[in-house]
């Protein structure tokens, strides 16, 4: 991923790293060559010949490249490190918008983007140390060929005071990632205590209901127990590591010693005692450091496996090798047949590493590639987990229906399975006799205007804010996309209020950004009806699209769509009676299943549940 991102950054790096290798062993063997002409230089009294100044500028040179180098390698990777991160957030943008709506349901699923968003900054720092453990294996290399020249006792006398300190960092490596894996949701919830305790959108609430004291209370509890686990961890590595750090100055100074007592008996001259204790010095921070960077390069590994993870997730709803050609105009229409729902079992927790922390183990293979329809249990209507069971109508072309149903009765859910956001469980859906698994979800999508009762308030601008419905109108060419922008807020009504902002349509929307304005839910409302009408869409789908309207533009607002839909499929979901009777065809849904179809005249001559809703509702008006 790295090469991808900068190859010529990279290569960089690596040459730099390179030259920096050999250069410990080059200032060691200079000052060792220094020290013994100096002596030399002291018995005769005389500096002449000896070489003393060439060496010293020689060192000098090789210091002074090394300082080059490092700060030069330093530059690259900083360099590399924004676009490494620029990249992996754009790839980690672009693989959660190719997964199904499902996955972002499922609390587990926030927990591995959660970790995976975490490895987008900072990720090049495991690239620097691996690029630092190369460089280092090439120094030691170099000095531990010069330790086993002089003296083989000294490079076991180097192991011994250096292993035990990198067993014990690896061991505490595992525990740390576990304790953060563990800690997912809580931290997860920690963020969400912050993001209620001081935002505009939750502001009046916390201070009507006096949520502050509650909400810091949680968070305090929240993060006072993560302290506390943290900081067992922490006392209990720190206690390890230093005892392991005597071992290790122990064995230094037991080679110190050797290579002295050898100086002293004349089998070794001054140069070699500075060149081999300051070899032997080197060697050992080398090892130590190689080992703590491969204990944390482990632990880098073991987040990377988070991201790794959350890439290996596969959408179920894809295009088909060869999909069937979309239909324009549709001549048949939609068919459901014996469609049943329910929604995926939760992931499971992961398996537990040891009797404190839970393992980092990427989610059962099913679940992390998307095929999330697994049955498990009673395959019953029964069974109370089915959102829809057996659901079987048609929609032709021309035809406006509307859902009805309570809360809850499955209404939204049917939109989502029409709209191929999720795939039936059991049965099919067939747009002119074709099942929608063979069509291309994105052609498909393309054809369908939507407003969803939860829409979305973007902080952007007013008109940016109209072209999400088509994004295509501003990357076209703005002449072209103002144009379509301005014409769908015509059909919405929401041109009465753009028209009326400080700026019109370049007016920036929410109150995130500098300058923004914010509107009313009815005004909000209007604008996001706009996004509908952005596409000349062959089937308009609105849920609960005037919750936020009074009664006058209400009835503005489904005359207009009444006319703005005449030879176009149309589905409305609402509560209101006097919005529903417009359709002509209605279908009323209670606990998964159709439980009447027909016009309003015919289901109010039925006298059932649907004539029971509406005169519940005309009461309430007389």
């Amino acid at each position: 991923m790295v090469w991808e991102t900068h190859r010529g950054y990279t290569l960089g790096i690596a040459l730099l790293r390179l030259l920096r290798a050999f250069i410990p062993l080059a200032t060691l063997w200079i000052g060792k060559l220094i020290v013994d002409r100096v002596v030399l230089a002291a018995q005769t009294g005389s500096i002449e010949g000896t070489g003393i100044p060439t060496l010293i500028a020689v060192e000098l040179g090789i210091v002074a490249v090394g300082e080059v180098a490092a700060r030069s390698g330093s530059l690259l990777e900083s360099l590399l490190g924004d676009l490494f991160s620029n990249r992996m957030s754009v790839r980690l943008m672009e693989h959660a918008a190719s997964l199904d709506l499902q996955h972002f349901e499922d609390p587990a699923f926030y927990d591995r983007l959660e970790r995976a968003r975490r490895q987008t900054v900072g990720r090049i720092v495991l690239l620097t140390q691996l690029f630092g453990l190369a460089q280092d294996a090439i120094t030691l290399l170099t000095l531990v060929g010069t330790l086993l020249v002089f003296s083989p006792v000294l490079f076991v006398l180097l192991l011994a005071a250096v292993l035990p300190a990198f067993i014990g960092e690896t061991h505490y490596a595992a525990l740390g990632y576990s304790l953060l894996y563990q800690w997912t949701p809580e931290r997860r919830k920690l963020d969400y205590y912050r993001f209620l305790a001081a935002s505009d959108k939750t502001a009046k609430e916390i201070k009507l209901f006096g949520l502050s004291d509650f909400l810091i209370q949680e968070y305090k509890r929240l993060a006072d127990q993560f302290y506390a686990a943290n900081r067992r961890l922490a006392i209990r590595r720190n206690v390890a590591g230093t005892a392991l750090s005597l071992v290790s100055t122990l064995g230094y100074y037991a080679a110190y010693t050797t290579i002295v007592y050898r100086t002293v008996r004349g089998a070794l001259s001054f140069g070699d005692l500075i060149l081999l204790s300051g070899t032997f010095a080197r060697s050992r921070d080398l090892i130590q450091g190689m080992l703590l960077s491969t204990s944390e390069l482990y632990e880098q590994a073991l987040f990377l496996e988070d991201l790794f993870v959350f890439l290996g997730m596969r959408a179920s709803i894809a295009a088909p090798v060869q999909p069937a050609p979309f239909p324009r105009p549709i001549r048949e229409g939609f068919e459901f047949r014996d469609v049943w729902f329910r929604y995926p079992p939760s992931t499971p927790a992961a398996p537990v590493l040891s009797d404190q922390f839970p393992a980092a183990s990427p989610a059962p293979q099913g679940l992390a590639t998307g095929d999330w329809r697994l049955e498990t249990g009673a395959d019953d209507g029964a069974d109370e987990s089915w959102v829809l069971r057996g659901i079987n109508f048609r929609i032709r072309p021309g035809e406006h229906w509307a859902l009805v149903g309570e809360n809850g009765a499955g209404k939204t859910t049917l939109i989502k399975l029409l709209l191929r956001l999720y795939e039936p469980t059991r049965g099919e859906i067939l747009l002119d006799g074709v099942p929608l698994s063979e069509y291309d979800p994105e052609e498909y999508h393309r054809e369908a205007g939507v407003i969803f009762q939860d829409f979305v308030r973007y902080d952007m601008k007013a008109d940016e804010n109209i072209a999400v419905g088509q994004i295509a109108a501003i990357r076209e060419g703005y002449v072209l996309g103002r144009a379509q922008i301005v014409d769908a807020a015509d059909r919405s009504l929401a041109a009465g209020v753009i028209d009326r902002l400080p700026q019109e349509y370049s007016t920036m929307l929410g109150r995130r950004f500098e300058g923004g304005v914010d509107l009313s839910g009815g005004q909000w409302q209007k604008v996001a009806l706009a996004r509908a009408y952005m596409r000349d869409a062959q089937l308009l789908i609105l849920d609960e699209p005037t919750a936020a309207l009074d009664a006058r533009a209400e009835y503005e607002v489904f005359q207009r769509f009444a006319d703005l839909t005449t030879g176009k499929m149309a589905i409305i979901i609402s509560h209101r009676f006097s919005t529903v009777r417009m359709a002509g065809h209605i279908l009323v849904i209670e606990n998964g299943e159709v439980l009447e179809e027909g016009s309003h005249a015919e289901l109010m001559e039925a006298d059932g549940r649907y004539a029971e809703l509406f005169s519940l509702q005309a009461a309430g008006y007389r």
